[in-house]
Order: structure tokens, then C-alpha cells, then sequence
């Protein structure tokens, strides 16, 4: 196990021995039952729970998979977070555990990316990579089923704002899943597990920089960042879309540089006497609703095609499209993007995605030619590539 570990949910870091166990309260076999009861702290955490009371939390040592209750001398599995009493995934701190921040200004359709990302890595990817893509907790498929899945891809329905931290009295509520493949080795195949977070911050939480330290801790603790922008909030970008295209309006927005340079500012503040050392913490930089600008690009373009239908990541295409976006950077009036992420990150990759390939209907709906998604796995496959999580093709 690690020296350190980050939990899923609530970001907050521990030693694997504090981790602590939840008693099962079945009938052990001296006879003996524990009351289900609430959690006090889990409630504080993570708001009122609906579901019904659980088994006391006891101490043990973490590092085991099991323990055994001291009131009822019953054996459970049911490893808990010290800090937030969250349910810890299966195997939590034996495999890979990798939290993933995804942010971005308001209106930059975050959460339509995230549902359309996750839906085509359980399928579309996972088929190609021979990945599995599984929710580690109850609520993790609960949510993202009901909440995410089916309101876009079987109501045809689009989302209403995130919520901000503030108004959740900053309480952290991500989505748990479990990525797993087989990796070729010189012994064989192997499987190979990791444990990804996703939390799907409001626009606001970046308004100001009070806001940022406030509402995002998490930030801090990511193992890889998502930067999705919206191209269309950029005036260089905005005066070529394709007619007719919906243009979000400049009130209440921030701009991509000023999001950018909030999140920077958050990931520099706790690096005091290494002023000279660039943020390590992989971003992908994902530019969304590229079907507003596939007009304008040359028939060549690696913006016009597809990433090769292969089981490794490939690094070549991934360069050419970052080159790309690179070169309409300077048509958006986005070079000073260019330069904060050169001068302030030693590992950034630019992508240019289209989550649902056509504009949605002026009723918020999915338009009528269905969801036709463009290069949206690539950001996440480029940091589990990153993470040595997927295979790849090439350096770089």
C-alpha cells in the first residue's frame, strides 16, 4: 500500500492503517447482532442520508481486508474513509486509486462532456480497449444512471446548471468508478485496476479566487485534471462559428484565461520555496463544441478525422491534434493560454471534443439526429495512458 492515500469522496488524505471498518450487523457466530444506528459524521459529510441507518464504525487496522466488530465478534469487509465515514471501494489502496478534477467556466457543458465520456468508456472504448467500466458504490450507479445517463441519452433532456459548492454547504458528492483491463505482459495477461473519482464542479466555483480555495480543495489532491473550455466564449473563436450556432451570452461568464489562471494560482499556493518547479499534476486542456468550427478546418486537419480504432492510446495522433488546437489558439486570441500552461505545467495536452456533435434544440433538448460524439475519450485516455493505467503507441 501507499504511505499516503486519498479518499474518493471527500479528497481528504490518511494513512492506510487509520482506515476504519463498519460492522455488517448480521448474526455473528457467537450469536450476537449490532443495532444499525446513524452516522453522525457520514451525515455532517455528506448530507441527510435517505437510505436506512448503518452498522457503528469501529477502529482497526486499515491495511487488512477484513476485521472483526468488538461488540458483536462479527467479521466484516466493510472498509470506511477516517475523515468522511464514506464506503471505500473494493481492493481501496491495493490498486490504483486516481482522482480526476474536471472544471471549467460556466457553460462550458461540463456535465453533458462527463455523462457522454463515461458512457462511451463503459462501451465504445471499453469494447475497443477490452476495458470494464464499473460504479464502485450503490450511489455511484444510482446517480449516474438515473441523474446523468438516462436523462441524456434516453429522455433526450439536457441539464440544468451544476449547483455550487456554496449552496451544498461544500459538501463533496463525485462519482466512484472502477476501470479495469487486461494488460499484456511477458507472463501472460494480467488485470490491472484503477479506481477513477469524477466531480462535476459548478462554473461559479471558479468566479474568483476566494471561491476556488473555498469550494475546491479537492483540486489540490487531483491526480489529473480535465480543463474543458468552451471555444465559444473566446471572441477570436466566437465571430467564425458556424452560423447559427447558439452564442452564450457574456453575463455572469468569466473568461477561459481567468479560469485557467485561478486554477493555476490554487495549484501553486501550497508549492512555497519551489517557486522555480512547474506543476507536475497532468491537465488535459479540452476545447468542447468543436462542430461549431469543422467549417473552417483544412480537409487534413487531425481535427476533421477520428482517433485510429485501436487498443493503445496513440500518441502521434494525440500530438498532431494538440499541435492543432495550438495553431487555432492563435486565431481565438487564446495565445496567452499557450503561454500560461508552457511557462506554469511541465505535462498539458490540448483537445478539441464535441460531446454530442450538433447543436441542441432551442427546448434543451438533444437534437433530432441523436448523440454523435467526437474525440470525447481522448482527454481521459491520455492521463490513464499518463498514469501507465491504459497501454499506448509511441512516446510523447
Amino acid at each position: 500500500m501507499a504511505k499516503r492515500l486519498t479518499c474518493p469522496y471527500c479528497y481528504e488524505h490518511f494513512a492506510p492503517r487509520t482506515i476504519r471498518f463498519r460492522c455488517n450487523c448480521r448474526l455473528s457466530r457467537t450469536g450476537k447482532q449490532c443495532e444499525r444506528r446513524r452516522d453522525q459524521v457520514l451525515d455532517q459529510r455528506k448530507g441527510p442520508r435517505r437510505s436506512h441507518d448503518l452498522g457503528p464504525d469501529f477502529d482497526a487496522d486499515g491495511r487488512r481486508p477484513t476485521s472483526v466488530c468488538p461488540n458483536c465478534e462479527g467479521e466484516t469487509t466493510y472498509r470506511i474513509c477516517p475523515v468522511c465515514h464514506s464506503d471505500l471501494p473494493v481492493q481501496f489502496g491495493m490498486v490504483d486509486n486516481r482522482l480526476i478534477a474536471m472544471v471549467g467556466p460556466k457553460a462550458s457543458g461540463k456535465t453533458v462532456y462527463m455523462t457522454v465520456l463515461l458512457h462511451e468508456m463503459r462501451n465504445r472504448v471499453g469494447e475497443a480497449f477490452g476495458a470494464a467500466l464499473m460504479g464502485s458504490d450503490d450511489e455511484t450507479m444510482r446517480r449516474f444512471g438515473n441523474d446523468y445517463e438516462d436523462r441524456l441519452y434516453r429522455d433526450n433532456q439536457m441539464f440544468p446548471g451544476t449547483q455550487t459548492a456554496s449552496t451544498t454547504l461544500n459538501r463533496v458528492d463525485p462519482l466512484v468508478f472502477r476501470f479495469g483491463l487486461r494488460r499484456r505482459t511477458l507472463l501472460g495477461h494480467r488485470p490491472q485496476h484503477t479506481v477513477l473519482s469524477f466531480f462535476d464542479t459548478a462554473g461559479e466555483d471558479f468566479s474568483s479566487r476566494e471561491n476556488v480555495e473555498l469550494n475546491t480543495r479537492y483540486l489540490a489532491g487531483a491526480d489529473g485534471i480535465v480543463l474543458l473550455l468552451d471555444p465559444l466564449q473566446m471572441p477570436g473563436a466566437r465571430d467564425n462559428a458556424l452560423p447559427g450556432t447558439p452564442l452564450p451570452g457574456a453575463e455572469g461568464l468569466d473568461t477561459p484565461i481567468n479560469v485557467l489562471s485561478r486554477v493555476t494560482n490554487l495549484l501553486l499556493a501550497p508549492r512555497s520555496g519551489r517557486s522555480a518547479q512547474k506543476i507536475d499534476t497532468p491537465i488535459s486542456v479540452v476545447f468542447s463544441k468543436m462542430d461549431a468550427f469543422w467549417h473552417l478546418l483544412e480537409p487534413g486537419s487531425p481535427l476533421r478525422d477520428y482517433a485510429p480504432p485501436r487498443d493503445r492510446f496513440d500518441v502521434s495522433d494525440s500530438l498532431n491534434v494538440h499541435e492543432e488546437v495550438r495553431r487555432l489558439l492563435k486565431d481565438w486570441d487564446g495565445v496567452a493560454i499557450d503561454h500560461l500552461l508552457d511557462n506554469h505545467f511541465s505535462r498539458y495536452r490540448y483537445f478539441g471534443v464535441s460531446a454530442l456533435g450538433h447543436n441542441p434544440t432551442p427546448d434543451a433538448r438533444v437534437a433530432p439526429t441523436g448523440i454523435q460524439p467526437y474525440r470525447v475519450a481522448d482527454p481521459l485516455l491520455w492521463l490513464l495512458s499518463d498514469f501507465g493505467s491504459v497501454p499506448k503507441a509511441g512516446r510523447g
